[in-house]
């Protein structure tokens, strides 16, 4: 009974940090606080369960600058997005973190390997890439801000190659190019037959 409450708690915190970088650790500080301590390992062998059972991807991070995977802060993603509602049910705040995991999902889907990107300002939130191709996405519900619009900018133009470079939204008017970087309605990029 002890080990299915720890799964379920481990099940919670993950699907509820859907598309946020964390660690095996944060998960066991977490329990901890919540007076359910679980060690590492642990929490390590109920994540790989979860990936083997197909309920997870892990992305790992991708230093742009180093050009290597890197061991620490990985992202999950859920293999279905309903998921998160059966266990969690509907919160509003959890559309952005939906609309990063379907993108996820089709870039996996079309056979590029994904990982998150570690740039010197930031994350980059995909890197993809299938045999010689590459290509760079940011996914953010709405640019309504000029603070979002230039984090989620500063983030492509810091790269400095030509491969593809696109920022994904929900704005109704998606749509443009600026310095190379193409920005489109996520529906758009989903049909596209481009990448």
């Amino acid at each position: 009974m002890r080990k299915i409450d720890q799964l379920e708690r481990v099940v919670k915190y993950t699907f509820n940090n859907v598309g946020n970088t964390f660690s095996a650790k944060s998960i066991s500080d977490y329990l901890k606080a919540e007076h359910r301590a679980l060690d590492n390992e642990t929490v390590y062998s109920y994540l790989e369960k979860l990936e083997k059972a197909y309920l997870l991807h892990r992305c790992s991070r991708f230093d742009l600058q180093g050009k290597e995977i890197l061991k620490t802060q990985e992202k999950f993603y859920l293999a279905d997005t309903a998921l998160r509602y059966s266990v969690l049910g509907y919160n509003a705040d959890s559309v952005a973190s939906s609309l990063e995991n379907v993108v996820h999902l089709e870039l996996c889907r079309r056979g590029y390997t994904v990982h998150v990107g570690k740039s010197g300002s930031g994350e980059i939130d995909f890197v993809a890439v299938r045999q010689n191709e590459k290509l760079y996405v940011q996914v953010t519900q709405e640019v309504r801000s000029e603070k979002t619009e230039k984090r989620e900018y500063e983030r492509l133009l810091e790269i400095h190659d030509n491969y593809p470079k696109y920022i994904l939204t929900t704005d109704a008017f998606a749509g443009g190019n600026y310095e190379g970087i193409k920005t489109m309605h996520i529906a758009d990029f989903l049909l596209s037959s481009e990448y």
